[in-house]
């Protein structure tokens, strides 16, 4: 398959697939609607919960609603599905009104919210090619293992702007090896390249950290990530240091994604691309829709410059918006009269 033009706007395309602006305060006029209950079926284990971590602020706080009501929906034991969800401590009213649009939409989840400290990673953060990039809570998933409880061992880090079709539970199953981190879908037909400056590649000591390895290109937005493994080698520090070395050196210009990628990349274990049918969020210089890849689909996600709830409010939808559209929660402003 020919990919000149794919791989020619990838490096941008990657910069929207991870984006957490920092506008924190939740608007007034922003009401969602209380979500059904869902059920266990009867052979579902009892003690064998699917932990799922995920960032909110007030940005994509409607895709995330979306996105945990897709999660419950398609699970066979949804009753097991414990979400993490980490905000920005900066602004602890914030949190008080997540917590409580997160319990009236959803009364039976079975969450905890933790506050994530702008300080912990803003000495770190670089300036990127886009000032969004610079948000401390798009870091905030480097630190999972050190803000969850010691007891979670497994977790499946999603992005606010997807929705699940199927168990979230194949998912959280996905075989890690005797030495992988994480699991995520690989894309090797991308430019492994360009995520990187030519000074880092012209600087051995700095590109042979991919010596030995088949490094490519995986989305951050969908994860299975084994923290027993990550708190045990210390990944936290492996990534920090790269973004301190990126501090004095400038050897990315992508934001959070390349120091992942610096760790990780060729050492993770597989997933099936159905797991993150990812760019649906359409082209990121004219706003083009995008089709599904070739194959089946679990997951859905809107990475790319369009979000279906913001093309679908400005009737300017995508056709794949609408399969986004009914797992929307948002309270229209106004009620349709019998």
């Amino acid at each position: 398959m020919s990919t000149p033009n794919y791989n020619s706007f990838f490096s941008i395309f990657v910069l929207f697939s991870t984006i957490i602006t920092c506008t924190y305060a939740i608007p007034p006029t922003q009401r969602f609607k209380e979500a059904p209950k869902f059920y266990n079926s009867p052979n579902c284990p009892t003690h064998d919960a699917v932990h799922v971590a995920m960032t909110l602020d007030v940005t994509y706080l409607r895709g995330s609603m979306a996105a945990i009501l897709s999660v419950l929906q398609h699970s066979s034991c949804p009753e097991n599905v414990f979400f993490h969800f980490v905000s920005a401590a900066s602004n602890p009213s914030s949190a008080s009104i997540l917590n409580l649009t997160i319990s009236a939409s959803f009364p039976y989840l079975k969450f905890r919210i933790y506050p994530f400290h702008d300080t912990t990673v803003s000495g770190l953060i670089s300036t990127s090619i886009r000032s969004a990039l610079d948000c401390p809570l798009n870091y905030a998933r480097n630190y999972l293992p050190n803000l969850l409880p010691p007891r979670v061992r497994k977790v499946v880090y999603l992005d606010s702007d997807l929705i699940l079709v199927d168990d979230i539970a194949k998912l959280a199953a996905t075989p890690l090896g005797a030495h992988a981190v994480l699991a995520a879908p690989e894309y090797c037909n991308a430019n492994f390249t360009t995520y990187f400056t030519p000074t880092f590649w012209s600087n051995p000591s700095l590109s042979l950290t991919f010596a030995g390895r088949r490094p490519c290109y995986f989305n951050t937005g969908v994860m299975v990530i084994d923290l027993e493994r990550w708190r045990a080698g210390d990944y936290t520090t492996k990534i920090e240091e790269w973004m301190e070395l990126q501090k004095r050196m400038r050897i990315y210009e992508l934001g959070s994604l390349p120091p992942f990628l610096l760790v990780f990349a060729g050492n993770i274990a597989p997933v099936d691309h159905k797991w993150n049918q990812h760019g649906l969020g359409g082209d990121n210089f004219r706003g083009l829709c995008r089709d599904l890849h070739p194959g089946p689909v679990s997951l859905l996600h809107w990475s790319g410059k369009g979000k279906p709830w913001a093309r679908l409010d400005a009737n300017r939808a995508c056709p794949l918006d609408a399969l986004w559209a009914p797992y929307d929660l948002l309270e229209t402003p106004f009620a349709l009269e019998a």
